[in-house]
């Protein structure tokens, strides 16, 4: 098919897509069900016809490589290795739990783990996992994340991501489970992952230390990477989107890797929306027969979730609250669910039915589980509390996460300059205890280096991308300050900061600096809480500034800033 006919098909493709993810977003419900229902529309199954599978489907593999790559990146093994006993234990029980039920539950209704129809093994796999793309993004919605059935929730998805990458590594050899198959297959994943660490641990950190000044270096060098290591595995036979995953983990501990991540979103999702929109076309007409499986496999989702995750939770002393809202956050099935069944039909492992049912309780249990969670605490309050007061169970003190989350910091230096040098030493001199409040973002990996060692907490991020801001998460800063002059600034400038930084964190105080008089007084009246002029001020007068800020906003101090601005008439304003 010609070039242009590609072109013309990935644009139908889109622009079905945001129609219909608009329509998802007015009725509440994740996006990811308007790109599905975008390919029932166009597809060349149940549609209109208006798009080619072989044309569009190569470009959407992307989508799925990118996606795996991001999972791994989120997947912090530090932390998990710091997690404490509650998150093990229910992390590993819940797969396992889930695992064994489905196997069951599937079987009941007719589906074999054996082959050469491994239908059952993958349906049970799939109702094992969350969406890690809705409970993240609803959790945050509702200021949740922080939350101990926030950080739990969380904790338990990353575990799931690492069953779904240990599923992946022997999805290949399904159909000959063999010993010497099996072991091949783990010597190969072995030596993916030990290549890839090894070179993680002491290559790259040389490579992304030396390109970290050139945040677009940064960028092109991790897709690099992962593309690298999914054609390594692709020669060594294994998928390549095993091989994006593993490269995504082998830089989860790099600081860099929220910059990464959040410049890498808006290519991701722009492949990923392709990756659905395919999927949605390749659905057949689902029979009545098939609608009644996927709704007894979602309730089974629901259900399974209950049984494996609030026991656990409970029994470790998570409290009664945290087990059953975290079980409630969790009732759904994901989207790396789909991704291993969509495999697992390209291996020739299940059929479409299979498939169709997935995607059905894919749609059923996001439905429900937007609800669910929008609304978890309430349903706590209304269902669960009264049982457990009736029963006289006690509300559990819950335990805290050791090592799993960070306090954001309360002061947050955009950039680091020699003025943010001079800035931060007056104020450690005013108040050294401030030390434990400060956080700087820059990416000089110099600058992030020496800011370690000074037990300065520091974080790798383009100032100029909003999404590294947000990953980074300034929205709970309540001072946030820029003494990077424009001229020295890559890609933004101070005064289109303040506009972004006031939606990002509209309660923080912004500080940001002006060469110039009239720039100072548009700052001003752009909502600037401060404006620091170089020329008339020095960085200890600004660190008395921002000492205020963290407790008042410093109305005072700009008030008399403006006025010297006002009665300033000099040759060169």
């Amino acid at each position: 098919m010609p070039h242009t006919d590609v072109l013309s098909q990935i644009s139908i493709a889109i622009v079905a897509a945001t129609l219909a993810a608009i329509l998802a977003r007015l009725l509440k419900q994740p996006i990811i069900l308007g790109y599905i229902a975008a390919g029932l529309l166009v597809g060349p199954t149940e549609g209109f016809g208006l798009i080619s599978m072989d044309s569009v489907q190569p470009i959407a593999e992307l989508g799925l490589i990118l996606l795996l790559f991001m999972i791994g990146l989120e997947i912090d093994l530090r932390k998990l290795l710091e997690a404490g006993r509650m998150l093990v234990s229910a992390g590993v029980g819940q797969f396992v739990i889930c695992l064994a039920l489905g196997l069951g539950f599937w079987s009941l209704l007719g589906f074999s783990a054996r082959g050469p129809d491994y239908s059952g093994l993958y349906l049970a796999v799939a109702c094992a996992l969350s969406s890690t793309m809705i409970v993240v993004k609803l959790l945050y919605d509702k200021f949740e994340l922080d939350t101990t059935a926030g950080r739990l929730s969380l904790g338990i998805l990353v575990f799931q991501d690492l069953w779904a990458i240990l599923f992946l590594a022997f999805q290949k050899d399904l159909a000959d489970p063999r010993v010497s198959i099996l072991l091949v297959s783990l010597g190969k994943g072995v030596l993916l992952l030990v290549a890839s660490f090894v070179i993680s641990r002491f290559v790259l950190p040389s490579v992304f230390r030396s390109i970290a000044k050139v945040p677009e270096l940064m960028v092109i060098g991790a897709l690099g990477w992962c593309f690298g290591v999914a054609m390594f595995a692709a020669w060594l036979g294994l998928s390549r989107e095993m091989g994006a995953l593993v490269a995504g983990i082998a830089l989860s501990t790099f600081p860099y890797s929220l910059d990464v991540i959040a410049k890498i979103i808006s290519l991701r999702d722009f492949f990923i929306t392709l990756f659905f929109v395919t999927l949605g076309a390749r659905i057949p007409r689902p029979t009545v027969e098939v609608v009644l499986i996927a709704l007894l496999g979602s309730g089974f989702v629901i259900v399974s979730r209950f049984l494996s995750v609030a026991p656990i939770l409970h029994l470790t002393r998570a409290g009664s609250r945290a087990s059953v809202i975290t079980s409630l956050n969790l009732g759904q099935i994901s989207e790396f669910s789909l991704v291993i069944c969509t495999l697992g039909l390209a291996l020739g492992h299940i059929d479409e039915r299979a498939l169709s049912i997935v995607v059905i309780m894919l749609i059923i249990t996001a439905v429900v589980s937007t609800y669910a969670i929008q609304y978890n605490y309430q349903l706590y309050n209304w269902l669960v509390h009264p049982v457990i007061k009736r029963t006289g169970m006690a509300e559990l003190p819950h335990q805290s996460l050791s090592g799993h989350h960070e306090m954001p910091s309360e002061v947050v230096f955009l950039g680091f300059a020699r003025t943010t040098s001079s800035l931060l030493h007056d104020m450690l001199q005013m108040n050294p205890g401030i030390a434990e409040r400060v956080g700087v973002v820059d990416f000089n990996p110099v600058v992030k280096e020496e800011l370690d060692r000074r037990g300065i907490r520091s974080t790798y991020g383009d100032i100029s991308h909003p999404d590294s801001l947000h990953h980074i998460g300034i929205h709970h800063a309540k001072v946030l300050v820029s003494t990077v002059q424009d001229s020295l600034l890559k890609g933004t400038s101070n005064l289109r900061m303040i506009q972004q930084l006031r939606a990002m964190a509209p309660a923080a105080r912004i500080i940001v600096t002006a060469e110039q008089f009239e720039l100072a007084r548009e700052m001003y009246r752009d909502g600037a809480s401060y404006v620091f002029v170089p020329r008339l001020m020095s960085p200890r007068d600004l660190a008395r500034v921002v000492l205020v800020s963290l407790t008042r906003d410093p109305e005072d101090e700009r008030r008399v800033a403006n006025f010297e601005l006002e009665t300033r008439v000099e040759v060169l304003p």
